[in-house]
């Protein structure tokens, strides 16, 4: 039987798009719907770091399971930063992307072109079953804020975030380049490593 590994998410879209960077390895994926005892996690670090630790170790925790916990948001360095480790609850309700893309867009309007560069963030922990996190990655992907929505793919901001080497927004991305080119994917890829050592290692 392979391994379980549980991802610390009950975002469908997240869920699908994690399985798909991480095939390959012969894990199997579960995810926080299958576990009603695992209560929602206050995001509450400082860092990106900080809540993909404590979403992991507390999950794993609480379930006696592998749990990758991750956190990731966009930064505007022309917004000082925001709307980074609130990405998700930018405009005050938790997961409402238009909400979240309409202040991202107000915010922005004012500033020129030049100061709309942006980055993704992924920070990913891994956490053994007793809830120590094992391993710790981070990837990153740089782009630019669009001033209209392009795309219907994706979910956040991907339809504001443009690539400038594709003139493509993720949002209009494939998933085959957007798995290539993310944040999310590039933070995977680093803990894959771990995750062969750790779990794969179990029935080899």
């Amino acid at each position: 039987m392979p391994p379980l590994l549980v991802l610390g998410t009950r975002n469908r879209k997240k869920r699908q798009e994690i399985v798909e960077i991480l095939s390959g390895l012969g894990l199997e994926f579960g995810d926080l719907t299958e576990f009603p005892q695992a209560q929602e996690v206050e995001e509450d670090g400082d860092t990106f770091e900080a809540n993909a630790r404590k979403k992991a170790a507390e999950t794993a925790k609480a379930i006696g399971q592998w749990v990758l916990g991750e956190d990731s948001g966009l930064v505007v360095p022309g917004l000082n930063g925001r709307p980074g480790v609130y990405s998700a609850r930018y405009a005050g309700k938790q997961g409402d992307d238009e909400a979240n893309n309409n202040r991202l867009l107000a915010e922005l309007k004012p500033l020129p072109d030049d100061r709309r560069a942006a980055y993704y963030v992924c920070t990913a922990a891994l956490a053994d079953p007793t809830g120590e996190v094992k391993a710790v990655v981070e990837g990153r992907c740089h782009g630019t804020i669009i001033a209209e929505r392009r795309g219907t793919g994706g979910f956040g901001y991907d339809p504001l975030f443009l690539i400038p080497e594709f003139h493509q927004t993720f949002g209009e991305l494939s998933a085959r380049v957007k798995h290539a080119l993310s944040h999310r994917a590039r933070a995977l890829e680093r803990l894959r490593p771990a995750l062969r050592q750790l779990l794969c290692a179990q029935v080899s």
